[in-house]
């Protein structure tokens, strides 16, 4: 089982909780997205992939993460993604 201090438990539309691994968190532009992995071990899951989700503050202060919406913004987060992959890779 992961690390608690790097998991998350969200709640989706239906009020299930569902349980991520944080895999890293990107800085671009001024944002900061979280880079998700689910952990369920139900075996479906072998082959999940990573979710990413913008980090944002709600109306009371709490900090919420967002649905990517805007097709621009998803580009340049997965460009960061992918050049922070690289970067591991090289050291």
């Amino acid at each position: 089982m992961a690390d608690q201090e790097n998991t998350i438990i969200l709640t989706d539309d239906e009020g299930q909780e569902h349980e991520f691994l944080v895999v890293d968190i990107l800085n671009v532009e001024d944002n900061e997205y979280a880079v998700l992995l689910p952990v369920e071990g139900d075996g479906d899951n072998e082959a999940a992939e990573a979710i990413v989700l913008k980090i944002g503050v709600d109306e009371d202060g709490s900090e919420v993460l967002y649905e990517i919406e805007d097709e621009d913004e998803w580009q340049r987060v997965v460009a960061a993604w992918e050049n922070a992959l690289e970067e591991a890779e090289e050291d």
